[in-house]
């Protein structure tokens, strides 16, 4: 700390260096009497001292709303999204998958999740002027093999899905080589791989998203009904991991999670989660809606896509609940070339 931006006696400024305190953190943790003796200072002045250090920190410190809005380059955490690859989706979802907190992206069998999941795999390779991280993936797998045909089609699509990208950059990027897999058999792996694996990878710079699919199967065949509340436990601790992986690095978190069906019950802890009207609903319960940032669901309908989106089947895309978008949904297909939205269409 810079001990002359304190509005204190130069005396006190003196006696603070020649004590070796170099921390602010020193001077308000530290109990009076040891500043005292540390020091040789006064009561008062140790008052003083520490009311003044907490005066800068205030003012250093503190940011408010207006200037999170206005000054976007300095809280990139707050405005950069990793896109999803199309423009339509990234529209929906405000500029794609926010950097920090956990995503969850919930839907039955052959929704669409594993494919959002690959797309963003890619899509996070691209530099940040074309909605990327410039970084590459870790996937990991807990209940099926990773689909690496259908990633290197993705792939060979790349140059017709992001027609926005000049070719040359696309051309550039090496994508096979920046996702790294990973299978994880039970909830221990799972977290040692969270807690060893992937900070390395992290402070390597080699990747700036993790993506878990899924998170329910592991806890699905480990816990019983009747283990419920160690789940539970669990489920918070695996979520305080992620969040503060998230936090530290600003890498977006991806969670694929199954569904299960909705129990009806007038106390259905799912009422105030925006899921009144479901059939299903996400697995693993409020204990791990809790540690989410942003809930998606997706889900495939019984109707085609039109011919002039490439046909295909519709599926739709809704936002559960997010702190920056409203509850709302899309269409949206997956065919050779990815998952694509569909602009302004309404089924018949």
């Amino acid at each position: 700390m810079d001990w002359d931006q304190l509005e204190v006696s130069p005396r006190i400024i003196a006696a603070v260096k020649k004590a070796n305190i170099k921390s602010a953190g020193n001077i308000l943790t530290l109990s009076v009497p040891e500043l005292q003796k540390l020091a040789n200072l006064s009561v008062a002045d140790v008052h003083h001292l520490q009311r003044a250090v907490s005066a800068v920190l205030r003012k250093n410190l503190g940011v408010t709303a207006l200037q999170i809005y206005s000054e976007k380059a300095k809280f990139p955490a707050q405005h950069q999204k990793l896109s999803l690859g199309c423009k339509v989706l990234d529209n929906f979802l405000r500029g794609g998958v926010p950097l920090v907190g956990i995503t969850e992206i919930a839907g039955e069998s052959s929704a669409g999740k594993t494919q959002i999941g690959l797309q963003l795999c890619l899509s996070v390779q691209y530099p940040v002027e074309y909605g990327g991280l410039a970084s590459g993936a870790v996937y990991i797998c807990t209940e099926d093999a990773f689909p690496s045909k259908r990633l290197q089609q993705l792939i060979k699509s790349q140059h017709k899905l992001r027609s926005d990208v000049p070719t040359e950059v696309i051309k550039n990027i090496r994508f096979g080589d920046s996702i790294f897999v990973e299978h994880t058999a039970d909830v221990d792996t799972l977290t040692e791989c969270i807690t060893k694996k992937v900070p390395v990878l992290l402070l390597r710079g080699s990747i700036r998203l993790v993506i878990i699919d899924s998170i329910a199967a592991l806890f699905r065949c480990e816990f019983a009904a009747k283990d419920a509340a160690i789940k539970a436990k669990h489920l918070q601790t695996l979520g305080a991991k992620l969040h503060s992986m998230s936090n530290r690095f600003l890498t977006p978190v991806l969670c694929i999670n199954q569904v299960t069906d909705r129990v009806r019950e007038m106390n259905s802890e799912q009422i105030d989660l925006g899921l009144q009207d479901k059939k299903v609903v996400p697995a693993l319960g409020i204990s791990w809606s809790n540690q989410l940032l942003m809930r998606v669901m997706v889900a495939r309908t019984q109707h085609m896509a039109p011919a002039e989106h490439a046909g295909g089947i519709l599926r739709t895309m809704e936002v559960v609940f997010a702190p920056h978008i409203p509850q709302s949904s899309c269409y949206y297909t997956v065919d050779l070339e990815g998952v694509k939205g569909l602009d302004d269409y309404t089924q018949s």
